[in-house]
């Protein structure tokens, strides 16, 4: 599949209506994109050029959640489509329980993760709770502090290679890696201007899963640093060829 043709498949499965897209529809798309016949030679083509680099690389970064974010296609404000490099638990920061501003999709190309989503409830896990701006597309995180909550875990589901999940923009949840893994990530157009973050409270009877360390759990969220165009590249190459293209 050609890279026109990605976009004109996204543009046509997600609408550009006055209703945002469902998660599941972003949820098919990004399926289907995921596979490795189609993403493989898309990947190729990127990584020989046919994407626009500067802009690509101005927002992948290294994410303060601890994988390695690659923007494919920037079709903003209606989608972005990036890859997501994850780690794996060794040396790995948790994530911090969240939200979107958009509904959003993600398929796992290679690894294993873990999908846990949570909502309020009086006896549940004890969190601080921030407001999450963003000062334009690429721009710095902003954090304020609006109070405590308690959090409660609905569900757990771990996701391999081929499986695909879609959420809505409120939906709170965290994203663990338990092994070195690759994602597909859509992000749809935006729905709201904020997104909710919740870090989990040090030492408090209730604790699950240890403490995040992410953007609210240091001294204020570190800058994005984009990745150096010849970083990007290798990437998206090593990539490719480990979808056999």
């Amino acid at each position: 599949m050609q890279v026109e043709e990605v976009r004109r498949l996204l543009v046509d499965r997600l609408g550009g209506g006055p209703r945002p897209p469902s998660p599941e529809s972003a949820r098919a798309v990004v399926a289907e994109l995921a596979r490795p016949e189609v993403l493989g030679p898309l990947v190729r083509r990127l990584s020989a050029g046919a994407v626009d680099l500067p802009e690509c690389t101005r927002l992948s970064y290294r994410h303060v959640l601890g994988f390695d974010k690659l923007v494919l296609l920037s079709g903003a404000p209606r989608f972005m489509l990036r890859v997501h490099f994850w780690p794996g638990p060794v040396g790995a920061e948790p994530e911090d329980i969240h939200n979107h501003r958009c509904a959003i999709a993600s398929a796992v190309v290679r690894g294993r993760v873990r999908m846990e989503c949570y909502e309020p409830a009086a006896e549940g896990v004890p969190a601080v709770v921030y407001r999450e701006t963003i000062d334009g597309p690429g721009g710095a995180w902003r954090l304020r502090r609006v109070g405590e909550a308690r959090l409660r875990l609905v569900c757990a589901e771990r996701y391999g290679a081929g499986r695909s999940y879609g959420l809505d923009a409120r939906t709170l949840h965290r994203v663990v890696s338990e092994e070195p893994t690759v994602t597909l990530f859509l992000e749809t157009a935006p729905q709201r201007s904020v997104t909710d973050v919740y870090v989990r409270v040090p030492g408090r009877a209730g604790r699950a899963g240890g403490v995040s360390g992410g953007r609210a759990g240091r001294a204020g969220p570190p800058p994005k640093t984009p990745l150096a165009p010849a970083v990007y590249l290798a990437e998206l190459d090593a990539l490719a060829r480990s979808l056999g293209c």
